[in-house]
């Protein structure tokens, strides 16, 4: 029997006089996959997740945890963990990707309420809650984009000065982000993961919580892969995050140029990682499409790269990858 047998016997049994339809909602960049369950008079979304590959229980620890930061994220309807299977509250059907795609104009309120979701989070923040985004998990994610960006996507492997290049840098980056304020980390805070909703915005696909350093989150969302704004548009977001964070008591730097290196050094960290990840889902987990969003992170990296002196070196690297003559930039 395969799995969606399994998963409609499962609903048949929980709703054994009623009327019930399947259909896809969605699929991440896990194994897990989502659909949308009709019911009379109400819709409902069943998670699929394998339990050969996926652990069900931090995305149900994560949602009691944020729940109680007064976010919007799934109720539990009703779960079987041995099958991998959670019945959730359905939090709509448009992404803010899609939204904001439709309508940019929306953009302003769509972040702001991001915003103010994330601050709330952040706000609910306690050790010993989540795992530690520690200097071991950190330099794992950097090491994504010598082995799959440039070795299995470039067919490059980095020779010996480029990984000590890549080995001094990556210390450099390291110490940065560490020594960031800590706090709860989604981790994958973005256009995909938010939906249009009310309360706005629902928040999925939340499992891989941490607690890590506090611009993390605001790099994902204002930074995004899958949807880019002006560089003026991004600073004015950051001051509003940066002075709400502030009055509701966070730890952010009260330098805001302090606090926008922390910003753009979070930046390369995350977007040398979604180099890796993406290649590594194209050729590891047959999902070629997220090649296509590889440009728009490039250009995230660069930008950042060509800032700052201790960064350059990175940036002369990306120019041997990608056989390109170094542009004049400013430095900081």
């Amino acid at each position: 029997m395969d799995r969606l047998q399994l998963l409609e016997y499962w609903l048949k049994a929980l709703y054994p006089d009623q009327p019930c339809t399947l259909s896809p909602a969605s699929a991440d960049a896990s194994f897990r996959r989502y659909f949308r369950v009709s019911l009379p008079g109400k819709t409902l979304i069943v998670m699929d997740a394998p339990p050969q590959q996926e652990d069900c229980r931090p995305f149900l620890h994560a949602a009691s945890i944020f729940s109680r930061a007064s976010v919007h994220v799934p109720a539990i309807v009703a779960q079987d963990l041995n099958q991998g299977f959670l019945l959730l509250s359905d939090l709509g059907t448009t992404t803010y990707l899609q939204a904001l795609t439709a309508a940019p104009e929306n953009a302003n309120w769509l972040y702001q309420d991001a915003i103010d979701a994330l601050i709330k989070i952040q706000c609910a923040s306690q050790k010993n809650i989540f795992p530690e985004y520690d200097r071991a998990l950190l330099a794992r994610e950097l090491a994504l984009f010598p082995d799959w960006y440039m070795t299995r996507h470039l067919h490059a492997p980095p020779d010996d000065d480029q990984k000590n290049t890549l080995k001094t840098v990556f210390n450099l980056i390291l110490a940065n982000n560490l020594a960031q304020p800590q706090v709860f980390v989604h981790r994958d805070y973005h256009s995909r993961n938010l939906m249009v909703s009310t309360p706005n915005p629902g928040i999925i696909d939340f499992q891989d919580a941490v607690l890590g350093p506090i611009t993390y989150d605001l790099v994902s969302l204002l930074k995004d892969a899958y949807i880019q704004w002006e560089e003026a548009q991004i600073l004015d977001w950051m001051i509003r995050y940066w002075e709400k964070a502030r009055h509701a008591g966070l730890p952010v730097a009260t330098d805001f140029s302090i606090f926008y290196r922390d910003f753009e050094w979070m930046g390369v960290q995350r977007h040398l990682k979604v180099l890796g990840i993406f290649a590594r889902l194209c050729y590891r987990d047959n999902k070629p499409t997220y090649l296509q969003d590889m440009p728009a992170v490039m250009q995230y990296l660069r930008q950042t790269c060509e800032r700052y002196s201790e960064l350059h070196p990175l940036s002369r690297l990306l120019d041997q990858l990608e056989d390109r003559q170094p542009e004049t930039s400013y430095t900081f």
